[in-house]
């Protein structure tokens, strides 16, 4: 008897897929960062093999505003406030192996948001960052003249707070294992952020430091 070939079942599971919605998963919400201002000039990018000569402005950043991964917000901070008022200070909870990368994000965020590069400072409590390193072996004072112009993002070591003039904002990464130096560095740090102060570091030694209000 000849075998009739069955016909081919279809199954349901076998259809495209649905467009439902996945549960239980939540966007990354933008993280709040200070208000829009006139575009302007990159900060400096990491050390390349030849400083340029003699030293010019950087091409303005290709700016997207899309939400990064879920992280800590950096807080909005009006340009306005003085450099005699209490600035606002953001805690980015931040190993000291990871405290320079935390840095480098928020100092990303801000400058996405429009802040201009000549208002922020970033202090590191150990290593030097990158830039700072490269630039300083050209000599202190081709270094500390791009700090005097104003015109970038400017790098300097805890050790040298004592020189750096007040920005609107200051990124301290506490990159270093010395307490007594970050126990040094964040009331400076503090003291020459005009509206905000934004701390990447272990959150139990920052707020031992600077208070548990932050």
């Amino acid at each position: 008897m000849p075998l009739i070939p069955e016909e081919p079942q279809i199954h349901e599971s076998a259809q495209g897929p649905r467009a439902t919605p996945a549960s239980g998963r939540t966007a990354p919400t933008p993280r709040p960062v200070p208000g829009p201002r006139p575009a302007a000039p990159s900060r400096p990018g990491r050390p390349g093999p030849v400083r340029p000569t003699p030293p010019v402005q950087r091409t303005p950043r290709d700016v997207a505003a899309v939400p990064g991964p879920s992280a800590p917000a950096v807080s909005a901070a009006s340009p306005s406030v003085s450099a005699s008022a209490t600035p606002q200070v953001q805690l980015i909870p931040a190993s000291a192996a990871g405290a320079l990368d935390a840095a480098e994000e928020a100092v990303d965020l801000l400058l996405e948001s429009g802040r201009a590069p000549g208002e922020v400072l970033v202090v590191t409590t150990g290593e030097q960052h990158p830039w700072a390193a490269h630039e300083l072996s050209f000599g202190e004072a081709s270094y500390w003249a791009q700090h005097d112009s104003g015109d970038d993002v400017f790098y300097a070591d805890a050790s040298a707070l004592d020189r750096a003039a007040v920005r609107p904002v200051v990124v301290v990464a506490v990159n270093g294992d010395s307490a007594a130096v970050a126990a040094t560095a964040l009331p400076a740090a503090r003291a020459r952020a005009g509206a905000l102060l934004i701390v990447c570091g272990e959150p139990q030694q920052i707020n031992s430091v600077l208070g548990a209000g932050i």
